[in-house]
């Protein structure tokens, strides 16, 4: 454990995470939201337990570190506020698939802010992963690979296929410059330079690789704790393996800006005569009707 002024900051793990204590993010000062955002940088998911914020100081804290955003497909008529995003278990809000957050926009979600409102009194834990750690942890050659792709990602978990996007496989992190992977198995749906078969083999190995244990940090959860995140450089899942309600809300940083990488081959496009198998290409040529890879003119 280590002390910054009178912040004290606990190390969860070799990969990621940090606990914070001796702060109070309802009262949070300019100063102190810069010491949260380096120990973010460094630790790349925190958590600051006992702090039981009420709606207005959950969406003050967020503000220090941008533009809020409600979720932009689904309904939020809990809390009442537009900002803030309420999940419930009892109304099937587990989010138990490896993701980072809304990636199917252009410009997804740039950190997220949550607040454990009510947990079981066992399960219900957290995963986070460190996407880096597992790119720098293939071997050269597939790096090499990784590096010249791009990913269809869309929103159909939330009934939208029709919203999508693409993005670089591999993403450099603007304020480290490290390098990190940058699919996950909720919201990615293709590799736009491979074809389907070759990039459902690619997408499996890659997002099973990147949910590795030695990428990850296990959080288990006690009520008035806030969490918060890099969705640059992490993802995370929820453990489905409880009984209990549980009830978060949370507030969303939108607006990451992805850097635009070059592709080194062209998307496929299969041809010849059309088949059954060619509802596999449909998606990724609906994608490409609407707009056109990174790098490409």
């Amino acid at each position: 454990m280590r002390e910054l002024k009178s912040v004290q900051v606990t190390r969860l793990g070799p990969a990621l995470g940090a606990e914070v204590s001796n702060i109070n993010l309802g009262t949070l000062k300019p100063e102190q939201a810069k010491v949260i955002l380096g120990l973010l940088l460094e630790h790349k998911v925190l958590f600051f337990p006992g702090q039981n914020l009420d709606i207005d100081e959950h969406v003050a804290f967020g503000e220090h570190f941008g533009e809020l955003e409600g979720h932009p497909h689904k309904i939020n008529p809990f809390t009442g506020h537009s900002k803030v995003f309420e999940l419930a278990a009892s109304h099937g809000g587990i989010a138990d698939e490896w993701h980072s957050d809304i990636t199917f926009q252009p410009n997804p979600a740039l950190f997220s802010i949550l607040n454990m409102v009510k947990c079981p009194s066992i399960g219900g834990d957290t995963l986070w992963t460190n996407p880096e750690l597992a790119y720098e942890g293939l071997s050269a050659p597939l790096r090499e690979l990784c590096d010249g792709l791009t990913a269809l990602h869309n929103a159909e978990p939330h009934g939208r296929s029709d919203v999508m996007t693409i993005h670089p496989v591999v993403r450099s992190h603007p304020d480290t410059g490290r390098k990190g992977l940058f699919v996950n198995e909720h919201f990615t749906r293709r590799i736009v330079e491979l074809s389907h078969v070759e990039s459902s083999l690619l997408l499996s190995h890659l997002t099973s690789w990147v949910a590795s244990l030695q990428f990850t940090v296990r959080y288990s959860w006690t009520q008035g704790t806030i969490a918060m995140w890099d969705n640059r450089c992490t993802q995370h899942k929820v453990l489905n393996d409880f009984k209990e309600e549980r009830l978060i809300q949370r507030v969303t940083v939108m607006g990451d800006r992805i850097e635009s990488r070059i592709p080194k081959w062209d998307p496929f496009v299969r041809v010849g005569h059309a088949s059954d198998t060619s509802r596999f290409d449909k998606l990724l040529l609906d994608c490409l009707s609407q707009q056109k890879p990174p790098g490409q003119s």
